[in-house]
């Protein structure tokens, strides 16, 4: 076991990194209702003689989901919705976290993930707090698929503030609703979590591949926000995780509109990060990743290696951060195994604006590792804290 993974806090499979910090994202949702430790423990039992073997992962998560899903619907038949729909959170997020192995992308995987977002679409009919509004944010000649989380009323009149909630490489937008918004739109803060391209729904159904220029559809989200009677255009920031550290500063450097912005962990040179990976790969090296190395060939609509770290080029922040002016916070586990502190630092320097933080959460903590994949919930509150300062109504 290497030194990294031993300081894992909670490493299921031992003598695997990607699969634990799988398990990791779907029992990290716990705190807001995307997961019971008991079912996934279950999942995690069935799984301990298959390590390594995706397709296993899928099914074992799919099935437990199923599992979930149709008891939800049981309860929501006999009259009890609210419990029902409990149920079907823990669904939706045991599907997307089952489906985010397979590769090449399948139509069982297909079916499985479109369970997963209906599960949360009908969660919405049932939960009225926070209360949850799946929303098409028009972009070019086709849309987004986005949730809108309404801010809680929190003692104050007139608009509220908001945000854009961008995911990361291989995360979801119902992944990213259990990683504390419910705690968010509780501090009177709307929340607009979106698939963006390369992301979610818009890879696997609209054949929307990544791309370098996150600001031509990040103002499409700041617009959609704008146009909502209820929030204030002059209180809307943007925020995205892990390879969103790159998301989210190339939004508020070339979207100025944008009031402040949250870079849940760092990036500056991607094309350098799987230029290593790569390589450690053909020295038949293991890297830190959350997914399959082929993933990432996917969401850019590449044939080779080769291909996408030419895709990739554009993908450095060098250039753009110091055009930043509004306020900046960044957050990064001094012991991310994906991302070097280095890379952190640099792109942190680099920022332009006057107000910016840069959170650094260490061993002792929490926090310390990808994303505070060990701790998610003392990281949301520090954002969320952040938040409440900086998107206060102007005196």
């Amino acid at each position: 076991m290497s030194g990294v993974q031993e300081e894992l806090s909670f490493l299921y499979f031992p003598d695997n990194y990607r699969w634990s910090h799988g398990l990791l994202i779907g029992l990290n949702t716990a705190p807001w209702g995307g997961a019971e430790i008991g079912e996934i423990n279950r999942i995690g039992l069935r799984l301990k003689d298959k390590v390594g073997d995706d397709d296993a992962w899928f099914r074992e998560w799919a099935r437990e989901a199923r599992v979930v899903e149709d008891r939800g619907r049981q309860r929501i038949g006999e009259g009890h919705a609210k419990s029902g729909a409990q149920y079907l959170q823990r669904a939706s997020i045991y599907y997307h976290v089952g489906e985010r192995f397979l590769q090449p992308k399948s139509k069982k995987g297909n079916d499985a993930y479109m369970r997963g977002v209906n599960c949360l679409r009908d969660v919405a009919k049932h939960i009225k707090r926070p209360r949850l509004e799946h929303v098409e944010i028009p972009y070019g000649g086709t849309s987004l698929p986005a949730i809108y989380v309404h801010a809680e009323p929190v003692n104050n009149v007139g608009k509220v503030p908001a945000m854009v909630f961008f995911d990361g490489l291989d995360v979801t937008k119902e992944i990213q609703y259990f990683k504390g918004i419910a705690d968010l739109v509780s501090r009177g803060i709307a929340c607009l979590i979106v698939d963006g391209p390369g992301n979610g729904e818009s890879i696997r159904f609209r054949n929307l591949y990544l791309r370098p220029d996150t600001e031509h559809y990040a103002t499409p989200a700041y617009e959609y926000l704008a146009s909502r009677p209820e929030i204030d255009a002059n209180r809307i920031g943007v925020m995205a995780i892990s390879l969103g550290g790159y998301y989210a500063p190339r939004a508020a450097a070339f979207e100025r509109r944008f009031a402040c912005c949250i870079a849940w962990g760092a990036q500056w040179d991607y094309q350098k990060i799987w230029r290593d990976r790569f390589d450690r790969i053909a020295r038949s090296e293991t890297p830190s990743l959350s997914v399959a190395s082929h993933h990432i060939m996917w969401v850019l609509n590449a044939a080779s290696q080769d291909e996408a770290l030419k895709k990739l080029a554009p993908f450095n922040l060098d250039g753009a951060v110091q055009r930043i002016t509004c306020p900046f916070l960044m957050l990064h586990g001094e012991g991310d195994e994906q991302i070097p502190l280095g890379e952190a630092q640099k792109c942190f320097d680099a920022v332009g604006s006057k107000h910016k933080t840069f959170k650094l959460f260490t061993r002792e903590e929490g926090g310390y590792h990808h994303c505070q994949i060990d701790n998610q919930s003392i990281c949301s509150a520090y954002m969320w804290d952040w938040l409440e300062q900086v998107l206060k109504p102007a005196q």
